[in-house]
C-alpha cells in the first residue's frame, strides 16, 4: 500500500463532500460503472462513505472475460450489490439478424445503432426513477469531454448528473487505486487505458491517447456510445 500525497488527498476529499451531498439531496442516485480504472475508485469511495447511492453496470453481452471476472470478486469484495442491465433481446436479434455480429465496423451510423441497442436503451431503464446519476468521466479523457463539468442538469433524462473525479489526472486515478488495494480490471495490465465491449476496445502504446484505444477505426470527434450526449 503506497502512501496518499496531500495534493490527492484534497481531491479525495473533494470527491466526498460531493457524493456525501448526492446522498443527502439527490436520492434515489446510482453510479454507472463499467468497472474501468475511475469508477473503481468511485465505487470504492461509494462503498465506503456514501452507502445510500446505488450502483448499476450495463451488460451488453460483449464484454471482455476480465470484465466478467472483475465482476465477481467485486461481488465478494464489497458489501453492496451492482445492479446489471441487459439490453432487449428482440432489439439484438434483429440487428445481428440484418447487420451481422460485427457490422459496428462498417460504418459510424451501425456502431451507435448498436451502442444504442446494447447501453442507451437499458441506461434509461437504470435511471428512471432516479434523481441523479454519478459517471468516472474525466477531463482528459478525450476532446469530447474537455469541458466537463463537475454537475450539470441532464435534461435528456430529467435529473442531476455528476462526474466528481472531473479534474483528476489519470495518475491521481492509479495512485488512489493503489493506495487503497481496489480491485481493478486485468486488462488495463496490459495496456487497456479504456475498457469497453471486447470487439470495440483494444490496448494504447506509449503516447497514444487514452481514448485511443475506443473504437479505434473512427475519428476522435466521434468516440462517444451516446450514453454521454446531448440530444440537442
Amino acid at each position: 500500500m503506497s502512501e496518499i500525497k496531500p495534493a490527492l488527498a484534497a481531491k479525495i476529499d473533494a470527491v466526498i463532500a460531493v457524493l456525501k451531498d448526492i446522498e443527502q439531496n439527490y436520492l434515489p442516485a446510482t453510479l454507472a460503472t463499467s468497472f474501468g480504472a475511475e469508477d473503481m475508485v468511485l465505487m470504492d469511495l461509494i462503498c465506503k462513505h456514501a452507502p445510500g447511492i446505488d450502483i448499476f453496470t450495463l451488460d451488453t453481452g460483449r464484454l471482455p472475460k476480465e470484465t466478467y471476472e472483475l465482476m465477481q470478486t467485486l461481488n465478494k469484495h464489497y458489501d453492496k450489490k451492482v445492479d446489471v442491465f441487459f439490453p432487449n433481446t428482440a432489439d439484438v436479434e434483429l440487428f445481428v439478424t440484418n447487420n451481422g455480429p460485427n457490422a459496428f465496423y462498417d460504418s459510424v451510423e451501425l456502431r451507435k445503432q448498436c451502442c444504442g441497442i446494447r447501453k442507451v436503451v437499458p441506461l434509461n431503464r437504470a435511471l428512471s426513477g432516479k434523481k441523479a446519476w454519478i459517471t468516472g468521466m474525466r477531463r482528459s479523457q478525450s476532446v469530447t469531454r474537455a469541458e466537463l463539468p463537475v454537475s450539470e442538469w441532464d435534461d435528456d433524462h430529467g435529473l442531476q448528473k455528476f462526474s466528481p473525479l472531473t479534474d483528476w489526472s489519470n495518475g491521481n486515478v492509479w495512485a488512489y487505486l493503489r493506495a487503497n488495494d481496489v480491485p481493478y480490471n486485468k486488462l488495463h495490465d496490459e495496456g487497456y487505458a479504456s475498457i469497453g465491449c471486447a470487439p470495440c476496445t483494444r490496448a494504447i502504446t506509449m503516447g497514444e491517447d487514452i481514448r485511443a484505444g475506443r473504437w479505434w477505426w473512427e475519428d476522435p470527434e466521434n468516440k462517444e456510445c451516446g450514453l454521454h450526449v446531448k440530444s440537442n
